[in-house]
């Protein structure tokens, strides 16, 4: 596989993919393809952004040096520290295009949002004081990839904002810190022995799994919790979320926990497309 495709991280790319599914079938009396293509481009080059941005920070800090995921171009000498910062930079530019399009659009205030939007972004693993290595990840990764992604996506479509886009918004800040969430299990031991104060590091194993398993509970509960009938189909992808969760439970860790990365954000995007459809025919 090419190194930069890899450092891009594919398997984490649904959790900017799902919200604009959800967001634009919410929308769909004003469905506009051509602003939801320009939010899924935010979303998607963002996402990259923070892969590349992780990928340098942690590797220019010694903290991948003992990695059990997937492979970082830094800390595997695949690509210099300065091609892979580069890399960060030149998505972070090519989301910012985007995003000022859409804010020509609709709003100056989404200049604001995209602006806190990349601080965010750099700051979880880069800088003097990395939120991520306190603990404070799946805070951000809710807030961002779930709040303001959904309502967001449904914002630049329709030109308002309802109690609905940030109810739907739920399900998508979920699976998305489910990800991360699996992410940081696999990684504890690793995490807390480089001095990384994870979640997972911060409340322990057992807790963990758990609080993994509760963000798959959260996701199905919230769709429910819209109070369509058809939002009932949700139920439709439990099987995978039984596994998926079982897995976890049943004491899967490090390698054992590398293809549940991928398996975690299949569920998001066949959750949000079976969410989008309930959505979208109400």
């Amino acid at each position: 596989m090419n190194k930069w495709i890899l450092g891009a991280r594919p398997r984490t790319l649904p959790a900017a993919i799902a919200p604009v599914i959800v967001a634009s079938a919410l929308a769909a009396p004003d469905f506009n393809w051509f602003r939801a293509a320009l939010a899924l481009k935010v979303g998607l080059w963002l996402q990259i952004a923070v892969n590349f941005a992780n990928d340098y920070s942690d590797g220019v800090k010694g903290t991948d040096t003992h990695r059990i995921g997937p492979t970082r171009l830094v800390a595997s000498g695949l690509a210099t520290a300065r091609s892979v910062k580069n890399a960060a930079f030149i998505s972070f530019a090519i989301a910012s295009i985007a995003g000022l399009w859409l804010a020509l659009l609709t709003s100056p205030l989404l200049i604001a949002i995209g602006l806190l939007s990349i601080l965010a972004a750099w700051n979880y693993t880069g800088g003097k004081r990395p939120y991520g290595y306190s603990g404070y990840g799946e805070i951000s990764v809710f807030i961002f990839f779930g709040i303001v992604a959904t309502v967001g996506s449904f914002y630049v479509q329709t030109e308002k904002l309802t109690l609905m886009s940030f109810i739907v918004a739920i399900p998508m800040g979920a699976l998305s810190c489910a990800i991360l969430s699996i992410n940081n299990l696999r990684d504890r031991e690793q995490d807390e022995l480089a001095g990384k104060r994870t979640l997972a590091v911060r409340i322990g194993d057992d807790a963990a799994r758990r609080f993994f398993v509760a963000l798959l509970v959260l996701a199905h509960t919230a769709a429910i919790a819209t109070f369509r009938p058809l939002a009932l189909l949700t139920l439709l992808v439990t099987p995978l979320t039984f596994s998926i969760a079982r897995t976890v439970l049943g004491g899967a860790s490090g390698a054992q926990l590398i293809p549940l990365l991928g398996t975690t954000g299949k569920l998001q995007i066949i959750f949000a497309a079976v969410f989008a459809l309930a959505l979208a025919i109400q």
